[in-house]
């Protein structure tokens, strides 16, 4: 696997707009059309807010990102943090056959990382959450 950018920094707000720019110019040199770039863009800030808000609980600490290509037919974008453990896949999906006053707080968020992907996977390793978010390359 090809590591095409790495960065860590404090996980904070402040960060999100540059975070955001060195995933989207490593799609873009990856080819992805933009459409998919969007698509990524959505599901990485989506999963970086959450990290920001809720993974270190009133605490400091810092977010990973990393863009990786494989072989040219996947686009990677895995993000570490050593916040509390949080699966995002145990996450169920939302009802969204109900009307909006009617549905369960939270979850959206988590439902739309998993449906602008081609894959999320999840893991812990040590006492970092590793999120990876994985995009099919068009040929």
């Amino acid at each position: 696997m090809e590591a095409l950018s790495k960065i860590r920094v404090p996980a904070k707000l402040d960060h999100l707009h540059a975070l955001i720019d060195i995933v989207s110019n490593c799609a873009k040199e990856q080819g992805l059309s933009g459409k998919r770039i969007n698509e990524i863009e959505i599901a990485t800030e989506e999963a970086l807010v959450n990290i920001f808000r809720y993974a270190y609980q009133g605490r400091e600490g810092d977010v990973e990102i990393s863009c990786m290509a494989e072989h040219g037919r996947t686009f990677i974008v895995r993000i570490v943090d050593a916040g509390t453990p949080f699966n995002p896949l145990s996450v169920s999906e939302p009802d969204t056959t109900l009307d909006i006053g009617e549905r369960q707080i939270g979850g959206v968020g988590v439902f739309l990382i998993r449906k602008l992907m081609d894959n999320v996977m999840y893991g812990r390793e040590g006492d970092n959450n590793i999120l990876e978010l994985v995009v099919n390359i068009e040929a």
